[in-house]
């Protein structure tokens, strides 16, 4: 049985502090009972997250550049799913500073159905010439199809939301000329215009990431169980929050502590953007389990590294 917990590691003193109080007693057990292995320590501007790397690989996919939305069009059942590239590109509010250009994080648009439509049909011209194809699926998430999309690497929004979006921009020319045609088309736009309105987030540009291109559907390599309820609070940065969410986390550790128990085979992979922590049983000698019962290491010290 192997866990994997996304955005459970944090670098910001401020989970240290929302850490105090909650004693998360099944967490704490399992990893009194195991030992510890980094596995991954990736540079700053990674555009795959640690997780992101792992769930690639289990999945058989490129860890480094993992197709995603490729792997979606085949679920999907869309047309020229294994024959060209894809991408997910999701409607996004860039934040224009003095200084940078920033990702906000695309739930708080509350992007109803009906505008995205709207702007996808009126996006659609656009991209078309340019060799590429919009598909909806979500008001967040479309799929776009397309030989330009081939061999281009695209971070997940997650990845830059809060950030400068310089560093993470696609490196084809083609598909920045489009970011910014994007821009003048959804200025004035009428959902922009009714947004506006209403006092909403203006839908001014797109992300783009996920992409690649996938012949067949890859045979998994791993069976994981992931929860991903801490990836939110951890990217808005909303430690009170993330600490609720580990509460529940800790509640659906109960089965993997059960398997520990029971001797059975059992991997905990803890991480946060850059760094993956794998826990697994471990002997230990008598002296280090006394020490560990009546001197257990702060939770917050082993959740939160700053």
């Amino acid at each position: 049985m192997h866990v994997l917990i996304p955005y459970a590691l944090s670098d910001d003193e401020a989970a240290r502090t929302a850490l105090q109080d909650p004693p998360l007693p099944r967490l704490r057990a399992l990893l009194q009972a195991m030992g510890s292995q980094t596995l991954l320590q990736l540079p700053e501007h990674s555009p795959t997250s640690a997780h992101e790397q792992l769930l690639a690989g289990a999945r058989g996919l490129d860890p480094q550049a993992p197709a995603w939305a490729a792997l979606r069009a085949h679920a999907l059942q869309l047309p020229g799913a294994g024959s060209t590239g894809w991408g997910f590109l999701t409607p996004a509010h860039w934040e224009i500073g003095q200084a940078r250009v920033s990702l906000r994080d695309p739930q708080a648009l509350d992007l109803r159905e009906d505008e995205a439509r709207a702007l996808l049909a009126a996006m659609q011209p656009f991209f078309n010439e340019d060799g590429l194809t919009l598909h909806y699926e979500q008001p967040l998430r479309w799929l776009v199809s397309g030989e330009p999309l081939s061999g281009v690497v695209g971070a997940a929004p997650e990845r830059v939301i809060g950030r400068d979006v310089a560093p993470w921009l696609p490196a084809s020319p083609l598909l920045r000329r489009l970011q910014n045609e994007m821009q003048m088309l959804l200025y004035t736009h009428a959902v922009s215009e009714a947004r506006a309105a209403r006092g909403a987030l203006a839908v001014n540009s797109f992300w783009l990431g996920g992409c690649g291109t996938l012949a067949t559907v890859p045979a998994a390599t791993q069976d994981l169980t992931v929860f991903d309820t801490l990836t939110q609070p951890a990217v808005r940065g909303d430690w009170a929050a993330w600490v609720r969410a580990w509460q529940a986390v800790d509640a659906q550790l109960a089965p993997l502590q059960t398997a520990l128990d029971a001797g059975q085979d059992v991997t905990l992979t803890l991480c946060s953007e850059l760094v993956a922590r794998r826990y697994t049983p471990a002997p230990r000698g008598a002296w280090r389990r006394l020490l560990q019962r009546f001197r257990p290491q702060p939770l917050s010290d082993i959740l939160v590294a700053s």
